[in-house]
């Protein structure tokens, strides 16, 4: 299966009426956890950090595993990540320096299915954004530098803390749709796609949720919280539920 996507078209601009397509990015879009990797870079920059992270492993890493600890529990390891960093362009400028530096293995991990079905909404005139967990920069420059589309991102806001740069604000939940229509986007959302549970508010608002993507154990949940007859697809990641769809099939 070819992991690389190239429009082939000129995307047009949104019309005045144009329906509100929002996409989630991990999993959705990108085949992992994109934080996770760029965080795993992050903390190799310097021998330190890795042994930093160890050092408070024991304290944040369970807060991880549970819904209202886990923003605290992975700012801790961005804390230990982003130390010596003082304004959000610097991680914006750390983002955009690892996103290049491993162009080849993120581009394996986005999804070319998912990318033709953001693509072919793009080309029909629809209002496309991603929301995402990530800080939208990271979103941003996967998408623009390596899967070349443009599309606007609204993704977890960060700020400096404690000599580092860590969330201050979490694109989740119901946050998610609170930060969508705070970013001027206030028409129904006609279609909206996600892997996560953590998106139920999302695709509850939408007028056509499509589950991508799912956990296995996750798929009944979907079933018994969205309206009958959501589609429920696998857009190529081995290891999550979901129908299988031809690679040219466009679930929009």
């Amino acid at each position: 299966m070819t992991t690389e996507f190239q429009p082939t078209a000129i995307h047009r601009t949104p019309r005045a009426d144009a329906p509100l397509v929002v996409f989630d990015f991990d999993h959705t879009l990108y085949g992992g956890d994109s934080f996770t990797d760029a965080l795993r870079w992050m903390l190799g920059r310097a021998w330190w950090r890795p042994l930093l992270a160890l050092l408070v492993a024991p304290v944040f890493a369970p807060m991880i595993a549970f819904l209202p600890t886990r923003r605290l529990g992975i700012s801790g390891f961005v804390w230990v990540a982003t130390v010596g960093l003082h304004r959000r362009r610097d991680l914006d400028e750390l983002i955009d320096r690892y996103v290049l530096a491993n162009a080849d293995a993120i581009r394996a991990n986005l999804l070319p299915q998912a990318l033709a079905v953001l693509h072919g909404h793009r080309e029909a005139g629809d209002e496309v954004i991603v929301a995402t967990g990530a800080p939208p920069e990271l979103a941003r420059a996967i998408l623009a530098f390596v899967a070349h589309e443009d599309v606007p991102v609204i993704g977890t806001q960060v700020g400096p803390r404690f000599g580092a740069v860590v969330a201050t604000r979490h694109c989740h939940h119901e946050m998610k749709m609170r930060m969508i229509r705070e970013a001027g986007h206030v028409q129904p959302v006609a279609i909206a796609y996600s892997d996560s549970s953590a998106d139920l508010p999302l695709l509850k608002a939408a007028q056509r949720p499509v589950v991508v993507n799912p956990k296995a154990g996750r798929v009944a949940m979907f079933r018994q919280a969205l309206p009958a007859g959501t589609p429920i697809l696998n857009w190529g990641v081995e290891g999550r539920a979901g129908d299988p769809v031809p690679a040219s099939h466009e679930a929009g």
